[in-house]
């Protein structure tokens, strides 16, 4: 990976509150592809005990964004313009692990797909959510 862009990615993801009141971390970059993970914790759940939709969604969210963003042009910003979630069982686990990729880039749309998984204590992973959306590339002044 561009050691620019990982910056640029770095120094993006230091700057969103969410992702820190969440307790993510970016775990990989590469080109069309990041990977992001969050402790679960108590302040995480829902009323049933498993990780809250909203925290899967930002995850995920995070996720494809920075993954559109590795195949951007270098003075882009990425914007997210469209984003479905499907949860297809329930966020139980030690932590999240979010891993975003492009699944095609055009020239002003980018379409991202997502897994999230909950990993348990042992290590085994199952796939909590499914992720699709749309971003676009903000070209700073």
């Amino acid at each position: 990976m561009n050691i620019e862009v990982s910056e640029k990615i770095n120094a993006s993801f230091a700057r969103q509150g969410m992702m820190k009141t969440l307790g993510a971390r970016i775990d990989a970059i590469h080109p069309g592809e990041v990977s992001l993970s969050m402790a679960i914790t108590p302040l995480m759940a829902q009323q049933h005990g498993a990780v809250h939709a909203g925290a899967t969604f930002a995850l995920g969210d995070s996720a494809s964004g920075y993954a559109a963003l590795t195949v951007m042009q270098p003075s882009a910003e990425v914007m997210t313009v469209e984003m479905k979630i499907n949860l297809i069982a329930p966020a139980i686990g030690t932590h999240l692990i979010a891993k975003g990729r492009v699944a095609k880039a055009g020239k002003r749309l980018i379409v991202t797909q997502c897994d999230v998984v909950a990993e348990a204590e042992d290590g085994t992973q199952k796939t909590v959510a499914i992720l699709q959306g749309t971003m676009i590339p903000v070209i700073n002044p």
